[in-house]
């Protein structure tokens, strides 16, 4: 198959080069309309109990979302200040689309004990379409920052979606200024020249264009969240660096073994494009997990992470082979022996017939692989407990839908929060858990949730029912408004009652992920195991390489929980301890993790793979495995690094925790893991970790996909 595709690029490469700049342009044409779909309903999980109660109430019940704001920083009893606030009052009363604003000043609770604070509660109607919604928060905002007061602030409701999404795509954005400009630089440093440096950002682009032209097709089936864009952006140029470094450095060695362009880039096809293949498929097949649970949030991100995989697969397979073969002419080859340092070219290998650790490529790793090999007893009994260690927090690891103390303090829903925080009592300001008892609950059941909360209030709605709201002390998804969900669906027993809110919401997520984690976690496994059995033909590599990857999976994770869940070291991160995770760090550090280590992971079974079918010697292949891809791995995680560690710039707690767990996760892989408890295990199993029962290995020589290059011709000499 990939001998078929190389000689198809080769034939016909401006062919090939056309028709992905088509699908660039479409990509990036058609494909953005994805923005305009994309949603933030990060909680929610459809044919939930929180689920059905909001449909409900959005149905039967026309009161709206609501924002609010905080006026601070003066006595509120000022007379001046007291008229501007019943004049903006009443003026937003008359805004189109406003239903209720209550007056500070005769309503109980708005303004604070100590004097110095106010709050102006402005409640939307509930029949509006998003863009009245929308005309109607901006006119309000407008007004309410005319007040003349040392500190005004406005959020909540759809504006701290806004304020949250926005700060979210800034960091994003900001990470990318920061970390393109720094890869490319590595770039030229590793390859020595502006040609094979930008081969990779060209397959990155290809590959994040492609990713939204999928996007948008499932758009039209199912919500995208906004996530998956900056999702698809990090991935995408880290899986591109990763399999354009493989091919070029590849391309570059064969050059060294032969004068023809088109030769050698079919030698690199079907030796690194077979890894290239299997690692696609691999880090895709990691990522299906995330499509047997039922939030559209989760789904989306699968969706989007297998897309861009699939995309930058196959332009690494088909768009550089054909961009070599058109000017791979003018990409010089590796030295034969090719000194560390600015300029040059990690290469991928060593010459074949210059296996020993004399050689100066690949000798520090080598060395290391020998290092293990010898001691596996000693590496293991070191590195294993030290990273179950780490991974300890992740044992405690909570998480949370978030409020606005996860945004910088410099920003408006943070300074309103802690406005809030300092001048009100606990609970002020935070979402109720809404309880709606549908007629035919018996008499009492409406007194009964009331006294679960000392601050209720309750109100009939259309058709016979009730509306609840239970008003929680703490944060609006903390430990006390879950715990509140809990009591009122514990108090209900079999009456006609549902529980909706942002606290329900996180109840019924975290009971989905419970339910649905183990079938996910299976289906990943079996993935992975059918596909690194089709790649070494063995049972026992399968099951080594995912119990070492989860090894660096939990420090990872038990890292990021240390820092942001506990607080330690918070600080010098821009950040501060939350008592808990955001609810979508922790699947996509695991679900991305968990694809490149299996990226990594590939990228040197296939060099053992080679050297153990040429010599049949299991130690001298795990040596010569590690020597021929330790550049390569060590040089993709550096800039996989850089891309995620420049996402720890911003101030978005959700974002620098994906950034760190992510920058941990592809350090540990690829130094502590690859390149000694790989090397460590392969040794304790001997030949026998290229070990499978007869009937499965005649399968595997039947079926499984054993691809390989042909032998090198002698170089000819002019």
């Amino acid at each position: 198959m990939l001998a078929t595709i190389s000689r198809a690029a080769t034939r016909r490469p401006l062919t090939v080069i056309l028709v992905w700049l088509l699908m660039l342009l479409i990509g990036f044409g058609l494909g953005t309309g994805v923005f305009g779909r994309l949603v933030d309903s990060v909680p929610d999980v459809p044919g939930t109990e929180s689920e059905r109660a909001a449909a409900y109430l959005d149905r039967v019940d026309k009161s709206g979302e609501s924002i609010t704001a905080v006026v601070a920083g003066t006595a509120v009893a000022d007379p001046g200040l007291r008229s501007q606030v019943q004049r903006a009052v009443a003026d937003l009363r008359t805004v189109s689309g406003v239903a209720d604003v209550p007056d500070p000043y005769t309503t109980h609770g708005l303004t604070s004990e100590d004097g110095k604070a106010l709050v102006i509660p402005v409640t939307l109607k509930g029949d509006l379409k998003f863009k009245d919604k929308k005309t109607a928060v901006d006119t309000a905002v407008e007004r309410i920052r005319r007040i003349e007061a040392p500190d005004v602030h406005v959020s909540g409701g759809l504006l701290l979606g806004q304020q949250m999404s926005g700060r979210a795509q800034e960091d994003v954005q900001r990470a990318e200024l920061i970390s393109l400009p720094v890869v490319l630089a590595l770039l030229l440093v590793v390859f020595g020249g502006l040609r094979a440096a930008g081969l990779p950002l060209v397959i990155a682009i290809s590959g994040v264009a492609g990713a939204f032209l999928a996007l948008f097709t499932f758009s039209q089936f199912t919500d995208i969240s906004v996530y998956a864009i900056q999702v698809t952006t990090m991935l995408g140029l880290g899986l591109a660096v990763d399999y354009a470094l493989l091919m070029v450095v590849r391309f570059r060695e064969e050059r060294r073994h032969t004068d023809d362009v088109v030769e050698a880039v079919h030698r690199t096809v079907a030796g690194a494009g077979r890894t290239v293949l299997f690692s696609g498929l691999t880090v895709a097949v990691s990522l299906t997990g995330l499509l047997v649970f039922p939030s559209p949030f989760l789904r989306s991100m699968g969706l989007a992470v297998a897309a861009v995989v699939v995309v930058d697969m196959l332009a690494a397979v088909t768009l550089l082979p054909a961009l070599l073969a058109r000017f791979g002419a003018r990409i010089a080859p590796a030295a034969q022996s090719e000194k560390t340092g600015p300029g040059t070219a990690p290469a991928e290998g060593a010459d074949p017939d210059s296996d020993s650790d004399s050689d100066s490529e690949g000798r520090v790793f080598a060395r290391l692989a020998r290092f293990a090999t010898r001691r596996p007893v000693v590496v293991l009994a070191t590195l294993v407990p030290a990273l179950l260690v780490l991974a300890l927090p992740a044992a405690g690891m909570k998480i949370s839908i978030g409020d606005a103390k996860q945004l910088p303090s410099t920003t408006e829903a943070r300074q309103l929060y802690d406005t809030l925080d300092a001048h009100f009592p606990p609970g002020t300001g935070v979402s109720p858990v809404t309880v709606v008892v549908r007629p035919g609950a018996a008499p009492d059941t409406v007194a009964r949730i009331r006294a679960l909360s000392d601050t209720t209030d309750s109100r009939a709605l259309p058709g016979g029912a009730t509306l609840v709201h239970l008003q929680p002390t703490g944060s609006v998804d903390g430990k006390a408004a879950t715990d509140l969900v809990g009591r009122v669906r514990e108090v209900r027993g079999s009456e006609p009652v549902e529980v909706t809110g942002v606290a329900a919401r996180l109840v019924d997520f975290r009971a989905m992920l419970a339910d649905r984690a183990p079938w996910a976690a299976v289906t990943v496994l079996i993935g992975i195991f059918v596909l690194l059995f089709a790649f070494t033909g063995s049972v026992l590599i399968p099951l080594r390489t995912i119990a070492t990857t989860l090894l660096s999976l939990g420090a990872a994770l038990g890292a990021v929980v240390w820092v942001f869940q506990d607080g330690h070291l918070a600080g010098a991160l821009g950040a501060e301890g939350l008592g808990s995770l955001s609810l979508t760090a922790p699947p996509l550090i695991i679900a991305i993790a968990f694809g490149l280590a299996m990226d990594y992971e590939l990228f040197i079974l296939a060099r053992m793979r080679e050297s153990w079918q040429q010599t049949g010697d299991a130690q001298e292949a795990v040596v010569t495995g590690l020597r021929r891809s330790g550049r390569v791995v060590s040089c993709a995680a550096l800039l996989l690094a850089i891309v995620f560690g420049a996402f720890m710039t911003g101030g978005f707690s959700p974002i620098l925790q994906i950034g760190l767990g992510l920058t941990l996760a592809v350090l540990i892989d690829a130094t502590v893991v690859r390149m000694l408890l790989v090397p460590a295990t392969m040794a304790l199993l001997g030949r026998r970790a290229w070990w499978a029962p007869g009937a499965l290995r005649r399968a595997h020589d039947r079926f499984g996909v054993s691809e390989e290059a042909p032998s090198r011709p002698q170089l000819t000499s002019v």
